[in-house]
């Protein structure tokens, strides 16, 4: 009789916890994960997808990168500090803007540091390479690769793009610049053009920072930031071309503010899940009634196109989406 009993107790014990354990999340909502983050880097590796943001605080406290993975697009695990300061010892601030690819089984991150304004001070983009996604990243030059203002453009919010042909180019710029510029196999440093040249400038129209570029059907799609990043006027246009080098003629604007939803949404980057023609636009926003310029947070929502090809306006929203595993 005893034994029956705890078996009855052991039941309705399990019956409650079930009862009072929270539902599984149904959508990853908006934001994705707690804290102040902006200008994510999405991006997929084997079945797990991974975002890498700028940790979005006062310069001076911008000494880390924190990156973030899912199985699912919904549930986030948080990777602390994957790159920071103290591996680079050039960098003295603002850590901004990460971009990360594999190459020959090897991750290499980029990012901006140090702000710098002018081509007497010493930063720019620096470059971190690691075993694993997850870090942790040590200083693959020991010095910036790019630190001087080529073509106007102040060297942060860079983008490291894979062309079809497997060539790596690096495109980057603030300050209303953006250049293109071809890798070497190692990442050490840049493969001149033709003309001799080694940074081209493909600055479009309305261009301010925050450059990404993605294939899709052949076409080369070219997304920057518009506006100011502490502004309400923040927001991402986009060109086509044929070829990374441009030329890109703007053809709108498809994420921007929501006064229902928040403000200044931008510096965003494209995941498109592996075996589908599924793409997912990742960015930053900042949430209505909030005046911190520093107070961004991290968003997700689907990105999709029209019969022509056109990317459609983004919808912001507090749901996000739902779980897309990779098979």
């Amino acid at each position: 009789m005893k034994s029956k009993f705890i078996l009855l107790m052991l039941c309705c014990a399990g019956f409650y916890a079930a009862a009072q354990a929270p539902a599984a999340k149904k959508t990853s909502g908006n934001p994705i994960f707690p804290g102040w983050y902006a200008d994510p880097e999405g991006i997929v590796f084997g079945d797990t997808y991974w975002i890498y943001p700028t940790f979005s605080a006062k310069y001076e406290e911008q000494l880390f990168i924190d990156a973030f993975s899912s199985k699912d697009l919904v549930n986030w695990e948080k990777h602390p500090k994957v790159a920071s300061t103290a591996d680079f010892k050039w960098a003295k601030k603002a850590m901004w803007a990460p971009s990360i690819i594999k190459k020959d089984k090897k991750y290499y991150l980029f990012f901006a540091a140090n702000d710098i304004q002018s081509d007497q001070e010493y930063g720019g983009i620096g470059v971190g390479v690691a075993k694993k996604p997850g870090g942790p990243f040590k200083d693959h030059l020991g010095k910036p690769l790019v630190d001087k203002f080529y073509h106007g453009a102040q060297p942060i919010d860079q983008y490291v793009f894979k062309d079809k042909d497997g060539e790596h180019y690096l495109i980057y710029g603030g300050w209303g610049h953006c250049n293109i510029a071809r890798l070497n196999k190692d990442f050490t440093g840049f493969v001149p053009g033709a003309d001799g040249e080694v940074f081209k400038s493909i600055t479009p129209e309305g261009y301010t920072e925050g450059p990404f570029m993605f294939i899709r059907n052949g076409k080369y799609y070219f997304m920057w930031s518009e506006g100011g990043w502490t502004g309400p006027n923040y927001a991402v246009a986009y060109a086509i071309a044929d070829s990374p080098m441009g030329p890109f003629k703007r053809i709108d604007t498809i994420l921007k503010s929501d006064p229902a939803v928040a403000r200044g949404a931008g510096h965003h980057s494209v995941i498109k899940h592996p075996t589908k023609d599924e793409y997912y636009i990742v960015y930053h926003r900042r949430p209505l009634g909030e005046t911190n310029g520093n107070h961004r947070v991290t968003c997700i929502d689907k990105m999709e196109f029209d019969e022509n090809g056109y990317i459609k306006p983004v919808k912001l929203t507090f749901e996000g989406v739902a779980a897309n595993p990779i098979k």
